[in-house]
């Protein structure tokens, strides 16, 4: 073997050197750079999304204004849109829609995956002496833990407290299965049975909590892994719009676990010993170590007391724990004169109303041809007075409003409704419909069937 001169030995020194001083092996140049990528893109990721950061205040977030929210979004959108026109050709804005599928937040991932490898590019220049990183590594999976801990806890707690996939609003159970959309039909499906949605957010909250707690981290992450990887194929197959965030959730969990891969596939694949999964030590000290553990304990239990208290402020204000509204139900048009002629029930006349639906998330009418027009709806049950508009497009608009009668009830389920509907003068009687002729409202659970009730 030929003797090492020159560079060649300045450079082998220098990595010997850098190994004694760490007591770690020497990792190689591209794990090196494909974990300072990692550590750019993640940790711009984080801090950019506006819920992953939000959900850290806690019960706090109350006090905030709306526009605290969004604001790391709202900082960077003239960025992001510029980039969208000058290398798209695309013109994208945020809107408050609450789909995180926007085009603007796919260019906002296309202007941190630039970023971060520009970062990757000077950090590897800069620093490509280092031979490991094992004790950012330690700090960084702490780091990318606790946002995906809050992560599945807040999405797990809006399913405990089912706000999330609420139960079937009134005006869809008059409406075809086949006007809905996928999306649609799947919140349907989960909010029809709110013991298996809570079985689902429980699943997800324990393993956000299991993930603040260190020596629970391992579990918690697979735990989360199993349960993300679900809602990642269902956000796919149902056309859900939180494909990019479910989708970097599922890589968060992966960014927990490989520090402990090798180990899992011992245990769980190749069935061979290895020593118990342990999260590295991020201090020298032991009561630092404790001190910390406490700090992430703690802060897991702040985030979920927020996120209970906004699940459950959210179930009052539009869950089924919401106050039904006066005239709440569904009534069927019985006649419907207007300019004082009876209209007949013809599935062509666009003018005449098949039912009126009145619910806590507002109301609609559906016209003879089925088709539903939705509104909003002002019960004063005192003046005994009820107004229609249309539902607004922007917050900042006021609704238009389009109808508006007295009324009075003749029987418990008697309707009578005297006023305008776009300036024309309406009467019309309607009959409540019984909400438990409905199956899906009264079928209930069985022990025994004999026969399985399918229609």
């Amino acid at each position: 073997m030929g003797a090492i001169v020159g560079p060649e030995r300045t450079r082998v020194r220098a990595q010997q050197h850098s190994a004694a001083e760490t007591g770690n092996p020497r990792w190689r140049p591209l794990t090196r750079v494909a974990f300072r990528m990692c550590v750019a893109y993640f940790g711009l990721f984080c801090l950019v999304f506006a819920q992953i950061t939000y959900v850290f205040t806690g019960i706090a977030g109350q006090w905030l204004p709306d526009e605290a929210i969004l604001w790391q979004m709202t900082a960077v959108e003239p960025i992001v849109a510029w980039v969208g026109r000058q290398v798209f050709g695309v013109d994208a804005v945020l809107h408050d829609s609450g789909s995180g599928d926007q085009a603007i937040i796919w260019l906002l991932v296309f202007c941190l995956l630039v970023l971060a490898a520009v970062i990757t590019a000077v950090w590897t220049a800069l620093d490509r002496r280092r031979g490991d990183y094992s004790g950012l590594t330690a700090w960084f999976v702490v780091v990318i833990r606790l946002c995906l801990g809050g992560q599945m806890i807040f999405y797990g707690m809006a399913k405990v407290i089912p706000t999330q996939m609420t139960s079937p609003p009134l005006a869809a159970l008059v409406q075809p299965y086949g006007e809905f959309s996928p999306m649609s039909v799947l919140w349907m499906q989960v909010g029809s049975s709110h013991p298996y949605e809570i079985l689902l957010g429980s699943a997800e909250v324990l393993g956000g909590l299991l993930l603040f707690v260190p020596r629970t981290a391992t579990l918690g992450a697979m735990l989360s892994l199993v349960s993300l990887a679900q809602v990642f194929v269902l956000n796919m197959t149902f056309d859900v719009p939180v494909k990019i965030l479910s989708f970097h959730l599922v890589l968060l969990c992966l960014v927990v676990l490989a520090p402990q891969a090798r180990r899992l596939a011992n245990v769980l694949v190749l069935e061979r010993p290895s020593e118990p999964a342990t999260q590295p030590r991020l201090f020298r000290t032991l009561r630092a170590e404790r001190i910390l553990v406490v700090v992430q304990i703690f802060l897991g239990i702040w985030v979920l007391i927020g996120c209970v208290r906004s699940g459950w402020d959210a179930w009052r204000e539009y869950g089924d724990g919401a106050t039904k509204p006066a005239l709440y139900g569904i009534w069927d048009v019985t006649e419907f004169d207007v300019d004082g002629v009876a209209l007949p029930p013809l599935t062509s006349d666009e003018n005449r109303w098949q039912r009126l639906i009145v619910d806590t998330s507002g109301a609609a009418y559906q016209r003879m041809d089925g088709s539903r027009v939705p509104a909003e709806a002002v019960v004063d049950p005192e003046a005994r007075t009820i107004a229609l508009s249309e539902p607004a497009q922007e917050p900042s608009r006021q609704p238009k409003q389009f109808a508006s009668f007295t009324f009075e009830q003749p029987g418990p389920d008697r309707l009578v409704l005297r006023g305008q509907v776009n300036d024309r003068p309406v009467t019309v009687s309607l009959t409540e419909l019984d909400l438990d002729s409905f199956p899906l409202r009264s079928c209930g659970f069985h022990w025994v069937q004999d026969y399985a009730y399918f229609r």
